[in-house]
C-alpha cells in the first residue's frame, strides 16, 4: 500500500526539499501552497518544477485559512505543516496581522480539521529557534519559559502551543521541530546567506546589520529534512525538539568562508542591528539525539560551498526574477 504524505508550504525552501525526499522514499505526496507574495511566485514555481514531473505528486493551490481539508484528511496520511509567514524583521507593525493569520490561525484550522477527521498518523509542525529570544547559553527545549523578542517568534510559539494543546486534549499525534537557521539550495532570496553570496558573486555591497559578531547555529537543509523523516519512525508525539546543525559560527566567519570559496573580496556596509535580532543561537540537541537518533551530517564548512555552487548556477536567472 502506498504511503501518503501531505506537505503544506510545498513550494517553499524547506517544503519543496522535503517533498522531493518523501517521493524518493516512495511516498505519494499531496503538496499545498497558496503562493503568498512574501517573495516571487516565479521562484516558488521553480522549486516545484521537479515535483510536478513526478506522477506521485499532487499539487493543490489553495489558501490554508479558507480551504476545506476534509477531502484531503479523509485517507490515512502523515502531515508535515511547513507553511507559514517567515521573517523576523518584516513581522513588526501592520504586517503582524499576516503573521497571525498564516502562523496561528492556519495552524488552528488545520488542527481542528485533523481532530474531526482523525486519519492523520503523524503531524510534524515546523517551529523556529526565534521562540527563544536572547536566552543565555545553550537553548534547551524544557529549560525555561521562552521569552521571544520578535513578533514572528511570538506567532511561532503560539503555533507550538496550539499543537501541544490539541495533543493533550484530543490525542493528535503532534511533534514540533524548532529549526535553527536553515540554509542550502533553494534558500529564500530574503535570507542572509542568499543575499551575502549573491552580492559577493556580483561584486555588490553586502548590507550587514550589526558588527558581524552575532552567532547562529547553522543547519543544512538535508539535515532538516532528515529530522522530519525521522519523526515518522519514532514515538515522539507531544514532543518539542530542537533541530540544530552543530555549526555555531559568527556572521563574520560566514563571510570569510564565502570570500574564500568564491575568490572575491566582500564589500560590506554596516548598519545598526535590527529590532528582534538575537545575538546568539545554539541548540541543545541531546533530546533529538536520544529520541530520534538524529545527528546533523553537514557542517557549515561543507554545506556553505554547496549553496554557493547552487547560486552560481542560477545567479543570472534569479537576478532577472528579483529585479
Amino acid at each position: 500500500m502506498t504511503k501518503t504524505a501531505i506537505v503544506t508550504g510545498v513550494a517553499g525552501f524547506i517544503g519543496s526539499n522535503l517533498a522531493e525526499k518523501l517521493l524518493n522514499e516512495k511516498y505519494k505526496v499531496i503538496g499545498i501552497d497558496c503562493f503568498t507574495d512574501y517573495y516571487s511566485k516565479k521562484i516558488k514555481l521553480k522549486n516545484l518544477k521537479n515535483l510536478m514531473n513526478n506522477k506521485e505528486f499532487n499539487f493543490i493551490e489553495d489558501d490554508l485559512v479558507s480551504m476545506n481539508f476534509d477531502s484531503i484528511f479523509k485517507e490515512d496520511a502523515v502531515l508535515f505543516h511547513q507553511a507559514g509567514q517567515p521573517g523576523v524583521r518584516a513581522s513588526w507593525g501592520e504586517q503582524f496581522e499576516t503573521y497571525v493569520k498564516d502562523n496561528i490561525l492556519v495552524t488552528q484550522r488545520i488542527l481542528e480539521s485533523a481532530k474531526k477527521m482523525n486519519n492523520l498518523k503523524k503531524i510534524v509542525m515546523a517551529s523556529s529557534s526565534s521562540i527563544y529570544g536572547n536566552q543565555e547559553g545553550v537553548m534547551e527545549e524544557n529549560s525555561t519559559l521562552p521569552k521571544t523578542i520578535s513578533p514572528y517568534g511570538a506567532t511561532k510559539l503560539a503555533s507550538e502551543n496550539l499543537g501541544y494543546l490539541y495533543y493533550e486534549n484530543f490525542g493528535l499525534p503532534i511533534t514540533s521541530l524548532r529549526y535553527f537557521t536553515v540554509y542550502g539550495p533553494k534558500q529564500r532570496p530574503d535570507m542572509a546567506f542568499f543575499k551575502f553570496i549573491m552580492a559577493n558573486l556580483s561584486e555588490q555591497k553586502i548590507v550587514l546589520f550589526g558588527d558581524g559578531s552575532q552567532k547562529r547555529d547553522f543547519t543544512f537543509i538535508s539535515d532538516i529534512v532528515e529530522a522530519n523523516i525521522k519523526t515518522l519512525e519514532n514515538n515522539v508525539e507531544g514532543e518539542i525538539l530542537n533541530v540544530g546543525g552543530g555549526s555555531v559560527r559568527s556572521i563574520n566567519e560566514v563571510l570569510d568562508i564565502i570570500s574564500s570559496e568564491t575568490g572575491k573580496k566582500n564589500k560590506i556596509t554596516f548598519k545598526n542591528k535590527e529590532k528582534g535580532d538575537v545575538h546568539k543561537t545554539e541548540a541543545d540537541v541531546k533530546e533529538i539525539e536520544k529520541k530520534l537518533n538524529f545527528k546533523p551530517k553537514i557542517l557549515l564548512e561543507e554545506g556553505l560551498p554547496l549553496e554557493i555552487e547552487w547560486l552560481k548556477k542560477i545567479k543570472n536567472e534569479y537576478q532577472n526574477i528579483l529585479k
